[in-house]
């Protein structure tokens, strides 16, 4: 296994911080999600992006990683490398110690599975049953969208097994699944022998999709509810008003009552994640937004408005 930079496949500086990883992965995750992608390499990038912020987005995680990138940097530029990025996404130029380095690092963060629609998933000896054969684990990456029903989702892994000869050969499998309404991030899905072949007379072991939900471009998930950030205008948190509202379902018609504050939530029943037996809800968090430009007869405008209000904003100071 080669060594990946995974901040070339996020796109972002070594010094970046978790906001700014979150912000690039996100973008990546809607664009090269294999279900609207039309990218020829849709799911290897996918799954390259959602490895690299499993990585990048955990502390400890990140400084074992970026520990090994800089022994391999550093080793490169020695044997007169160029140390950037000279293969496709964010595979380097190879260096057969920092490549075992990094197949080991990888294993250690992963369990020996690959994240993403994975093509070439590794098995996973079965803890409980020995007998029969191995149990697999792969990353099944959703949209928020997709929980709300029943869905039937294609899955292509490949299993390793020995031929006649004893060689590990590897078979391409695939499935049609259905995916359950209300499933969770984290949530693991057993497909009984669907895994590697069991020895004479085994069972065979067994496939489990842990389900992952890809990063929406407006909604942050908290548990069953949803949160999204509306910016209003100043005029419209003092006045009230309405305005078109994204859901999961569609738009709806929101109203910003009078005298509303940046911070304010406002509660949308029923408008977030499903469960087995409720659906939570959506959190519309208000942020005025001041104009970035005004012309000469706005700012008299404001002017003549401060004027006229006797308004301290920080009176609660003196208290």
């Amino acid at each position: 296994m080669n060594f990946k930079d995974y901040y070339i496949v996020l796109g972002v500086e070594p010094d970046a911080d978790d906001k700014v990883i979150k912000k690039a992965y996100k973008k990546l995750a809607v664009q090269y999600h294999p279900d609207v992608s039309k990218h020829p390499e849709a799911e290897a990038k996918f799954k390259e992006i959602s490895e690299a912020y499993e990585v990048l987005h955990n502390t400890k995680k990140r400084a074992e990683y970026d520990e090994l990138r800089h022994h391999h940097l550093n080793r490169t530029q020695n044997q007169g490398r160029t140390g950037s990025a000279g293969q496709v996404w964010g595979q380097q130029q190879s260096d057969p110690q920092t490549d075992q380095e990094f197949a080991d690092f990888f294993n250690s963060m992963f369990g020996g599975r690959h994240s993403g629609f994975e093509r070439g998933a590794q098995p996973r000896h079965s803890q409980t049953q020995r007998q029969k054969g191995q149990d697999i684990e792969i990353e099944f990456p959703m949209f928020l969208e997709e929980t709300l029903v029943d869905t039937l989702k294609p899955v292509t892994f490949t299993l390793q097994q020995r031929d006649a000869q004893g060689r590990v050969v590897e078979q391409p499998k695939s499935l049609k699944v259905n995916i359950p309404a209300g499933v969770i991030n984290g949530e693991r899905i057993r497909l009984k022998g669907q895994g590697g072949p069991g020895p004479t007379k085994a069972d065979n072991g067994d496939l489990y999709l842990k389900i992952s939900l890809a990063p929406h471009p407006i909604f942050d998930v908290d548990g069953r509810n949803l949160n999204i950030v509306v910016p209003i205008a100043p005029w419209e948190a003092v006045l009230g008003s309405k305005v078109k509202l994204p859901t999961l379902t569609g738009n709806i018609q929101l109203s910003i009552p009078a005298n509303s504050q940046t911070g304010q939530r406002l509660r949308i029943k029923g408008k977030g994640l499903l469960s087995k037996k409720v659906q939570g809800d959506l959190f519309a968090v208000l942020k005025i937004v001041v104009p970035t430009s005004q012309d000469e007869a706005s700012k008299k405008l404001w002017v003549e408005l401060a004027e006229q209000n006797n308004f301290d904003p920080r009176a609660s100071w003196s208290k």
